[in-house]
């Protein structure tokens, strides 16, 4: 059987809930719904943002509206960020279980970080796709990159490849991404990935924040080979990123349907078996026939199953001798009109 050439990323974010012991529940569970990676996030709250506590500051005030209502960004960012000195610890119980562990830097700092446990691979979120001298630094490690588009524009996408190609790293992965939390389906654009991978000549797969498993397995369909997904023990915890998150059971449905649409794509075929061949329809001598006798509409028809001549015979063979006695039933072979 063809080996997935999927690649399925079960991100932790800020599911941990700052517990160290949750977090590993949370990686244990990855590995049993069947996750190839875990991705975590590395930044600190002033990595992300600035501490400013006027309120008449328009642009730290807490949020009056979305998933994050009453939430300064700073505040936000603090809670959610995962600690530094967890991600080790977490990197070798991923490892342990098979699978790779991976994160999203937000600053020069968290790469730095990051190069220390020699990391697989490097993720960039959607909303610092724009953060063009991270990109830089992270892509000159010389490691795979996926970045992810939702808030892309495509001179946006054009300027973060070019960032990852002039530091010598053509190792791309884009991930469709809709940016919403959680997303809707009619906001998914899937047709977006065959047109990444053709316009920017890598390759593709998808961030879905939507609730179902439907933009997976679609964007497969369309040439994902990178499935990115929020994960999460139970909704009931809580927390920053709880209400856009799989539950195992959802997760390990999705990665099965996945790759089954993933085994459903095959390859190109237009070949049929030998077996199939017989079940279709061919020509047969459905009157006796003596020798010498003319072949007519009433001695031949196209029928199953796939024993005689192909039916594009048909026509030649009518008004031709019969070389032979030929009995009703049986198939038409070449011998029977032609020398």
């Amino acid at each position: 059987m063809k080996e997935s050439n999927l690649y399925i990323i079960a991100e932790l974010s800020a599911n941990h809930n700052n517990d160290f012991n949750l977090a590993v529940k949370t990686i244990e569970a990855m590995a049993k719904a069947g996750a190839d990676a875990v991705k975590v996030q590395t930044y600190t709250a002033d990595a992300m943002t600035i501490d400013v506590k006027d309120e008449d500051n328009p642009y730290f005030k807490p949020k009056e509206s979305g998933l994050w209502k009453g939430y300064r960004l700073y505040d936000l960012y603090t809670e959610a960020s995962m600690p530094y000195e967890w991600q080790p610890k977490l990197q070798k119980i991923t490892e342990d279980l098979g699978m790779e562990f991976f994160s999203s830097p937000f600053d020069i700092k968290g790469v730095d970080f990051l190069e220390t446990l020699n990391v697989p691979k490097y993720k960039i979120a959607s909303f610092e796709i724009t953060d063009i001298p991270l990109i830089k630094h992270a892509a000159s490690k010389k490691k795979p990159m996926i970045i992810s588009t939702g808030l892309a524009e495509i001179e946006d996408i054009e300027l973060a490849v070019q960032a990852c190609r002039e530091v010598g790293n053509d190792d791309i992965t884009l991930l469709k991404c809709t940016s919403q939390y959680p997303a809707t389906v009619e906001d998914a654009n899937l047709l977006t990935i065959p047109d990444l991978e053709q316009r920017f000549k890598v390759k593709v797969g998808v961030s879905d924040h939507t609730m179902g498993s439907i933009v997976p397995i679609v964007a497969v369909s369309l040439g994902a080979k990178v499935i990115e997904k929020h994960f999460i023990l139970d909704r009931s915890l809580g927390g920053a990123d709880s209400a856009f998150s799989m539950e195992p059971e959802e997760f390990a449905e999705m990665v099965k349907a996945v790759r089954e649409a993933e085994k459903a794509l095959g390859e190109v075929v237009y070949e049929v078996t030998e077996p199939n061949k017989l079940r279709r329809r061919s020509l047969f001598v459905v009157k006796d026939i003596k020798q010498g006798e003319i072949f007519t509409e009433e001695h031949i028809r196209s029928i199953r199953p796939g024993h005689g001549l192909a039916p594009k015979y048909y026509e030649i063979v009518l008004g031709q001798k019969a070389m032979q006695d030929i009995k009703r039933g049986e198939p038409l072979k070449e011998e029977h009109f032609s020398s």
